[in-house]
């Protein structure tokens, strides 16, 4: 007789089908409640920087490198051209004014001034010949003048004489007349001898002073000539140290090219470079500081070059107050340079959550410390240390300034101790 079996209402294949499909809707609905909500991400807190919001003073500044220069560099550069024959000192050589640095040679300029010499020495000479030519013309004029005048009075003497004889009737018109004619000649050949005596004595004077001149002009240009030539002894034009010296003996060296240079000794400036973004705000008188040796020290800005290179400029800056002990020329200083005056403002720590925000944005802790919500904010100037807050953020707040590299577009930050 055979038996019903009976089916099994619940088989494993049946279960897990249930079990599935249960599994599926369960995710399907935690997705949509999900959704719904804020995006968060739990974080350790230990993995954070979380910095408070405070109020104090403010001051922008911005780091920039500076290098040490002397105050005042000289530039030795060849007034003359030629080729080194000797070298008197080396670079680094503490020099006086006027000590010798080194001595060139050029046949040339020595040859031009052996030609000067020559002719200041020909035009002496014929100087002296045409002023003894002149002095023996005038003593030529001078006898004439004094046989004329003999003559003139020995013709007035026997003019007077027949004169008074002929009023007489003692001679006859025909003597008389040439006593008169006589006398009328020498006394027009004195004026005439006269008048060629002061033009002598006109053109003499005129002749040497034209001489007298050409004399000097020759002089004067051989003066120069030998100061060309003593300019190839180069010497020190102040006192101070010779640096950047650039001549080797047997080299030749074009006229105004750089030789080296003299730092005076007694002053530093710092020679600065800025960014061109800045160079608008940039003016004398502005200051700035940095720390040598564990001092603090003050530097002001005393000029501005406006020339941009490389997407820089630069400015000097003098020392205000004292000057570090044991600065060198060509030392780096890392300078805070102030570029505003010092204010009262809302002060934010720099952190890296500048480089994903903006500034725009920052996550801000809440109250209870379990989370930190995202918030919008609006940042001013900054300086090494910290932003302007503007608005968004008020003192005592809390907020995340480490990387938001990691955190994507999350909406809610949950901290985990």
């Amino acid at each position: 007789m055979d038996r019903v079996i009976q089916k099994k209402k619940w088989t494993t294949k049946k279960i897990l089908t249930i079990a599935g499909i249960a599994a599926i809707v369960i995710l399907i609905v935690g997705s949509y409640l999900s959704t719904r909500g804020p995006s968060r991400l739990g974080v350790e807190t230990d993995r954070l920087t979380i910095s408070t919001v405070t109020k104090g003073k403010f001051q922008e500044n911005i780091p920039v490198n500076g290098v040490v220069l002397p105050q005042t560099t000289i530039y030795l550069d060849a007034i003359e051209g030629g080729r080194v024959e000797e070298k008197y000192v080396d670079d680094g050589t503490m020099m006086k004014k006027g000590d010798p640095i080194l001595r060139l040679s050029n046949t040339d300029l020595e040859l031009d001034l052996v030609n000067q010499e020559t002719n200041v020495y020909n035009l002496l000479t014929q100087m002296q010949i045409s002023k003894n030519a002149a002095q023996q013309n005038t003593v030529q004029n001078l006898n004439q003048m004094t046989d004329v005048q003999s003559q003139l009075k020995e013709a007035e003497r026997i003019y007077n004489l027949d004169k008074d004889l002929y009023a007489k009737k003692a001679i006859g018109l025909q003597e008389y007349k040439k006593a008169e004619n006589d006398y009328n000649y020498y006394k027009q050949k004195e004026a005439l001898t006269q008048q060629i005596l002061s033009q002598d004595s006109s053109t003499n004077k005129q002749q040497l002073l034209q001489s007298q001149q050409s004399y000097k002009g020759s002089q004067n240009a051989l003066a120069v000539m030998r100061q060309k030539v003593g300019d190839l002894i180069v010497r020190a034009p102040a006192d101070g140290q010779l640096t950047s010296l650039d001549a080797e003996v047997g080299q030749s060296k074009n006229k105004g090219e750089r030789l080296g240079q003299i730092d005076e000794i007694g002053g530093f400036k710092v020679r600065v470079d800025i960014d061109e973004h800045y160079l608008s705000r940039i003016y004398t008188g502005l200051r700035g500081t940095f720390t040598f040796a564990d001092s603090d020290y003050v530097l002001e800005i005393k000029k501005v070059y406006s020339q941009i290179t490389n997407g820089r400029f630069q400015v000097d800056m003098l020392f205000i107050g004292k000057v570090p002990k044991g600065i060198r020329r060509g030392q780096t200083l890392q300078i805070l340079l102030a570029l505003s005056d010092e204010r009262t403002s809302v002060l934010l720590p720099k952190g890296g959550f500048y480089q994903q925000t903006g500034g725009n944005w920052i996550f801000k802790v809440s109250a209870d410390g379990s989370k930190a919500y995202k918030v919008d904010i609006q940042l001013g100037n900054q300086n090494t240390d910290y932003y302007e807050v503007l608005q968004g953020l008020q003192p005592g707040d809390k907020v995340v300034t480490s990387s938001y590299e990691n955190y994507g577009d999350m909406q809610e930050l949950v901290l985990k101790k």
